[in-house]
């Protein structure tokens, strides 16, 4: 099954819009009881920085690029989606940071194909929190074969990407 950008935009925009979500507060009397814990006092089942999947920073998601509940930097998504929307997506998962696309056949090239396996591994705008895999494929006698991938193709499609994640958070900061 094929998602569309546009489909999975929407999925990711409904993720970020409910994480965002807080609990009914709890009546004053109710604070005290320990079976509410933090619950309202700190604003949420999860405290006041969400639900954190990958430990805390010493920024506020914010700052971090992360949206409230997700494990993984929001601009490095976004870019990664951005950098790779010429491609059909196969998979993408949010709170894993992992997006997968299906095969890519380029049309100046008929007799190859490419595939590629974004991992973010991290709520922080670093080059550390982003890893690539590309997969190649020629075609020989009918059949698709592995074949190697220029060495160069990952850095330069993680440039992409982190090139774009900084140009999103720069648009996000002057905004506000």
């Amino acid at each position: 099954m094929t998602l569309s950008l546009k489909t999975v935009t929407a999925m990711f925009a409904a993720v970020v819009l409910l994480a965002g979500c807080k609990t009914t507060p709890v009546g004053e009397n109710e604070y005290n009881d320990p079976r509410y814990n933090d619950v309202g006092a700190n604003g949420g089942l999860f405290g006041s920085e969400g639900l954190v999947l990958f430990g805390k920073g010493s920024k506020s998601p914010e700052e971090q690029g992360g949206a409230p509940g997700l494990g993984v930097n929001a601009y490095l998504w976004r870019a990664a989606l951005d950098t790779l929307s010429f491609m059909p997506l196969a998979s993408a998962d949010p709170f894993g940071g992992v997006i997968i696309t299906d095969w890519y056949q380029p049309p100046s090239a008929p007799g190859e194909r490419f595939k590629v396996t974004v991992y973010i591994l991290g709520r922080q705008l670093r080059t550390d929190a982003l890893k690539l895999a590309v997969f190649r494929q020629v075609e020989q006698g009918g059949q698709w074969v592995d074949a190697p991938v220029s060495p160069n193709t990952s850095g330069e499609i993680e440039n992409k990407v982190l090139a774009r994640a900084r140009e999103l958070r720069s648009q996000a900061t002057a905004g506000s």
